[in-house]
């Protein structure tokens, strides 16, 4: 992979975060370095990246995509009031992929779940939550 001080800039921001930015955030933090990059630069870079296994994903459910730096597979928790996404410190179910497979008879190539509720920032005992 080919070396750019776009492509740097991007890999030097999620190696800074663990907050799960969006491409446009990703574009708006890196466009304070460089002025002259383009959401269509960040957009491909980030592309490049996932394809090479440097960065990762989330689709997380009525959200926009957000990046991370590759790293081993983990969990997630989506705060329902404020939208931030955090890794969370749970063993991942190894065994979970194999068992589908066998039950459904799919080829399954991983999993990615997601756990959805309220941060401790914005939880609030005193409010009954519902999903939403």
């Amino acid at each position: 992979m080919r070396e750019t001080k776009q492509r740097n800039a991007i890999l030097a921001f999620l190696s800074r975060t663990r907050s799960h930015p969006t491409a446009d955030q990703i574009y708006e933090t890196v466009r304070k370095t460089i002025p002259t990059i383009s959401k269509g630069t960040v957009y491909r870079n980030l592309q490049v990246l996932i394809e090479k296994g440097t960065v990762s994903v989330l689709d997380v459910r009525g959200t926009l995509s957000r990046y991370e730096l590759k790293q081993a597979i983990h969990y997630h928790f989506r705060c329902q009031a404020c939208g931030r996404v955090f890794d969370l410190d749970e063993p991942v179910d190894p065994g979970l992929d194999d068992r589908v497979s066998k039950r459904t008879g799919f080829i399954v190539s991983g999993h990615q779940t997601e756990f959805r509720g309220w941060c401790a920032d914005c939880h609030q005992p005193s409010i009954n939550h519902k999903e939403s």
